[in-house]
């Protein structure tokens, strides 16, 4: 596979990210600008190999980012129907 055929992966995780930094408790323009800084830390990187390891590492902190919202529903969810019981 050659790093021209990742492109449109990269540019999809790009998206994603950008559309779950929405929700990012430090806010938008921080997630924003740390996923472009963090980006274009990576854009010389030319090895195939290399460009799915990062697009695997970029997989799993979606996969984190959901997480921590899914938590934070819950949280918030627990809050609402059951009182504080300390």
């Amino acid at each position: 596979m050659s790093a021209q055929s990742l492109r449109p992966k990269v540019v999809q995780l790009y998206k994603t990210l950008l559309y779950l930094g929405r929700d990012y408790p430090k806010g938008y323009d921080y997630f924003r600008t740390k996923l472009k800084n963090a980006f274009l830390k990576n854009k010389d990187v030319s090895d195939p190999k290399e460009i799915e390891m990062l697009i695997a590492r970029g997989e799993y902190i979606v996969k984190e980012l959901e997480a921590l919202y899914m938590l934070r529903k819950y949280r918030t969810l627990k809050k609402r129907y059951y009182p504080d019981e300390t």
